[in-house]
């Protein structure tokens, strides 16, 4: 919590003991009160108890020990790609993605007072979304941890000049004034975000589309992604994502990444998720959950 600028520091204190008074309503989130990660957790859980954490490693162990009852992550963004390395953080964790939720993501422009802006703190990512109204408004960007932490910074500085990009609930969280909404240069900025619980859970999949995300290891041989792939082909099984990563410093063995239409259960994808077996060195179930935005067209 000490990481955290003054202002948040006492929002994150107020939540925190909100949460730990019924842990079961708390719902775990990355960054400071105000944040991106907030509102998805504000707009999923209406009723829930949002617990600010510093890091994703800290939402994840709330969920693990108990403080939390689940948290909500993000995990790619339609503009930027990757943003939470899931396939590092989840199988270590003992976690199970239950859910999934989509935020569209707007920008603001505020700061302590009417002052015209001269620069504007915020997390890379949100600096380039938004570098056309920046450099149209000769505004100097400067990198920082967080949306909502370059908020609650601004505010507890109030240094003339000195702006925050961020969330609009960060602005009344802060009591900060507000210079402009939807700053970002593309209005299909959307992040995709799952739900981890400790226990998995199995989705009625008469209430509409699921979906199975899970991570594997081909065998180092030729031609072995092709093969491993071909079982979702002849199963009829769609494959929405498939993402390869690295993990260590060796390059010897390339893992995977995949999001399917469909669950263990459903004797198409049993028999695509055998053929991947016996192609890979191992796989790994992250979780079966309901599709919150439809896939196939």
């Amino acid at each position: 919590m000490d990481n955290y600028p003054l202002p948040a520091r006492r929002l994150v204190a107020e939540m925190s003991d909100a949460a730990a008074a019924a842990p079961g309503r708390a719902l775990a989130f990355q960054g400071a009160p105000g944040a991106n990660s907030h509102l998805a957790a504000m707009d999923y859980a209406p009723d829930g108890l949002p617990l600010p954490c510093f890091s994703f490693e800290d939402a994840i162990d709330a969920v693990r020990d108990g403080i939390a009852d689940r948290a909500i992550i993000p995990i790619e963004n339609s503009l930027h790609g990757r943003v939470a390395d899931m396939h590092f953080l989840l199988p270590e964790s003992g976690l199970s993605i239950v859910d999934e939720y989509f935020l569209q993501i707007h920008h603001c422009l505020m700061s302590a007072d009417e002052s015209a802006p001269v620069s504007a703190l915020s997390h890379a990512q949100a600096i380039g979304q938004c570098r056309h109204y920046l450099r149209a408004n000769s505004i100097r960007p400067i990198v920082y941890a967080d949306t909502a932490g370059a908020a609650a910074l601004v505010a507890d500085v109030r240094e003339t000049g000195a702006a925050a990009i961020a969330p609009a609930l960060a602005a009344r969280l802060y009591n900060l004034h507000l210079h402009a909404s939807n700053i970002e240069d593309s209005p299909d900025n959307m992040t995709r975000f799952v739900v981890l619980a400790r226990d998995p859970v199995t989705p009625d999949s008469e209430a509409g589309p699921v979906m199975t995300s899970f991570l594997f290891e081909v065998k180092n041989v030729p031609a072995a992604l092709y093969k491993a792939m071909g079982g979702f082909a002849t199963n009829g099984v769609n494959m929405t994502k498939l993402e390869s990563y690295q993990r260590g410093a060796s390059f010897s063995a390339t893992e995977f990444y995949a999001d399917i239409e469909g669950m263990p259960g459903d004797p198409s994808v049993d028999r695509a998720l055998e053929e991947l077996a016996f192609h890979s060195k191992w796989v790994r179930l992250l979780g079966s959950y309901r599709q919150a935005r439809p896939r196939s067209v």
